[in-house]
C-alpha cells in the first residue's frame, strides 16, 4: 500500500510540472526551399503543456512567449541560424467557453518553423528607383 501511494504521489508531481519538448530535424540545403539570401538549417517544433487543477495553473509554461522566444528561438540559436522562416504557432485559448477545461484540464501551446542563416544576398542594381516598377519609357528600361 505504501509503494502505491508513493508511486501515485511521484506521478502527480511528475504531471504537475508539466511538460516541453523540442524536436529538430537537420534540412539540406539543396533540397528545401526558404526564400532568396536563405540557407535552411534545421526544421524545428516545439511543444509545451502545464495542467490546471481547479482553475489554478500548475507549473508548465504553456504560453506562447515560453514555446516561442525560449524554446524554438534559442534552439534555432543553438543549431547556428539567424532566423526562422515560416513561423506557425497556436495555443489553447484561456477565455470563452475554453475557460471551463482550467477546471481538470490543460492547456497546450506549439510552434514551428524551419531554422535558416543569412547568406550574402546579391545587390540590387535598382535600389534608388524604389520597389515600384519604372514608368514607361524610363532611362534603363529593356
Amino acid at each position: 500500500m505504501r509503494a502505491l501511494l508513493l508511486t501515485f504521489a511521484l506521478g502527480a508531481a511528475v504531471a504537475a510540472i508539466g511538460c516541453t519538448s523540442v524536436s529538430t530535424v537537420r534540412l539540406q540545403p539543396e533540397t528545401v526551399a526558404v526564400g532568396p539570401g536563405l540557407r535552411p538549417v534545421a526544421g524545428i517544433q516545439a511543444n509545451a503543456t502545464s495542467a490546471y487543477f481547479l482553475f489554478i495553473p500548475l507549473p508548465g509554461g504553456a504560453e506562447l512567449d515560453n514555446v516561442v522566444n525560449r524554446l524554438l528561438i534559442v534552439t534555432a540559436k543553438t543549431l547556428g541560424a539567424d532566423k526562422i522562416a515560416g513561423l506557425e504557432f497556436e495555443v489553447t485559448p484561456d477565455n470563452g467557453v475554453w475557460a471551463l477545461r482550467k477546471l481538470l484540464g490543460w492547456r497546450s501551446a506549439s510552434a514551428r518553423g524551419i531554422a535558416v542563416q543569412v547568406v550574402d544576398a546579391a545587390p540590387d542594381l535598382n535600389a534608388d528607383d524604389g520597389p515600384e516598377a519604372p514608368p514607361e519609357g524610363a532611362p534603363g528600361q529593356q
